[in-house]
């Protein structure tokens, strides 16, 4: 059996991870230059800075299990166990970035970056064709498909699979992100992330207090409608906006460098209740983290789900 990976975020990849555990081959292809999706790091100067997730919590046993896993390679250590208060669910964040976790599931999988899926075709043998944007193609016998819905549904304009309505009408909200380096500590009160701090605020993190960084560093994640609102403002604006924004928590900080990052489908509004849908026949399967609810642990399990959909 050949199955053929579109994304490496961690859905992807942990699907590809337990399809190789049933000596399935598999190729795992993603538009970006690395693996991760949302499992982004990104490091400016002497910075890191988380990107994309911050942090995860553990909720199943599937994912306790590789949680496990990292906590016994020291890849992952407890932030907090809330922000506002301690509602006694830990929340992990990766020692070395986000990213890290990404690496770590990528390691020793046939993983294509720098490689973006243009369209999924039927064949005759093997069933599908996916068509790189290069004119590559690469034959499966089935396709795990783990981007954003919106984009799913573009590569499978082709394919004659019969996609469900419902599904397709999941709309996300838009993330704009500032990553910023400071010359020295935030004000952000202990244990340094804020959650909803304002209407226009999501998320702020102090990558220092985190224990990703040794230089200090903030991320910022605007909410989704200020994010909607300033969507197609010039870059200088937003940067320019969002330190206003985020000013009150910087104390005396000043800002050495900042960068502005856009997440186009950042979170579904409407989660599909199940972890993966299967297209008539099987043969595809639509997964990631508009399935079950847009967390780290819903994305791990969604990719779970949809490798078992092709191997049983």
């Amino acid at each position: 059996m050949r199955v053929v990976v579109v994304g490496a975020g961690i859905c992807g990849l942990v699907a590809a991870r337990r399809l190789v555990d049933f000596d399935v081959g598999v190729v795992v292809v993603d538009k970006g230059r690395s693996p991760g999706g949302r499992l982004a790091t990104r490091r400016i100067g002497n910075a890191t800075l988380d990107h994309g997730a911050q942090f995860f919590t553990v909720r199943t046993p599937a994912f306790r299990h590789r949680v496990d896993g990292w906590i016994d390679r020291g890849l992952v250590s407890i932030w907090s166990n809330g922000f506002e208060s301690d509602d006694g669910h830990p929340r992990f964040v990766a020692k070395s970035g986000m990213n890290s976790l990404a690496k770590n599931l990528a390691k020793d999988l046939d993983v294509r970056c720098s490689t973006m899926a243009f369209t999924i075709r039927p064949a005759s043998e093997p069933t599908w064709h996916v068509v790189i944007d290069d004119g590559t193609v690469h034959a499966a016998d089935a396709v795990i498909v783990t981007t954003p819905l919106p984009q799913a549904f573009a590569l499978l304009a082709d394919s004659g699979v019969h996609l469900d309505e419902s599904l397709m009408r999941t709309d996300y909200d838009r993330t704009i992100a500032l990553l910023a380096t400071l010359d020295g500590a935030t004000a952000i009160p202990a244990p340094g992330g804020l959650q909803n701090p304002t209407s226009d605020l999501a998320f702020i993190a102090d990558n220092v207090a985190k224990g990703v960084s040794t230089s200090p560093a903030v991320t910022v994640h605007a909410s989704g409608p200020w994010s909607e609102a300033h969507w197609d403002d010039d870059l200088d604006e937003l940067r320019s906006a969002l330190i206003d924004l985020v000013a009150p928590w910087l104390g005396d900080a000043a800002i050495v460098e900042a960068q502005v990052k856009k997440w186009r489908f950042a979170s579904p509004r409407s989660p599909w209740p199940d972890p993966c849908w299967v297209a008539d026949g099987g043969t595809i399967v639509l997964a990631g983290d508009a399935f079950d609810g847009p967390r780290v642990e819903a994305a791990h399990n969604s990719g779970l789900a949809a490798a078992h959909a092709l191997v049983g």
